[in-house]
């Protein structure tokens, strides 16, 4: 059996892998769609690490505190609607996309985030 560490693990190494995977775009055509797909699947993981983080009886202040950071994240930051938008007019320009992606490597990173996973995954 999984154990919550083991899965958290997982978890957040899927969140760099795709994290890491939009910082090396190039903004060529057809990267909107892996922006798109990398996004959702950021977004899905964070909700998966929020469940999980309801059913545990006395979480750690580091998880307390990747919550928080997390759920920050996830009501600060919406970029559905611009990614639809882009699909629309502007799939092909690369300036376009170089922004967007760039925006949502911010928001990754802001708040410190990404360094909370980081430091979460080297110590779990």
């Amino acid at each position: 059996m999984v154990t919550f560490n083991e899965h958290l693990k997982s978890i957040l190494e899927k969140i760099l892998i795709s994290h890491d995977m939009l910082a090396k775009l190039e903004d060529n055509f057809g990267d909107l769609d892996i922006i798109k797909k990398q996004l959702f699947k950021i977004n899905g993981f964070f909700q998966v690490i929020l469940d999980k983080f309801d059913t545990l009886e006395s979480p750690s202040s580091d998880f307390l505190d990747l919550k928080s950071k997390i759920e920050f994240n996830l009501e600060n930051y919406s970029f559905e609607k611009e990614i639809e938008t882009m699909s629309e007019l502007y799939s092909e320009d690369s300036k376009r996309l170089k922004n967007i992606r760039l925006k949502i490597l911010e928001s990754l990173e802001s708040n410190q985030l990404m360094e909370k996973i980081e430091c979460m995954l080297e110590n779990v």
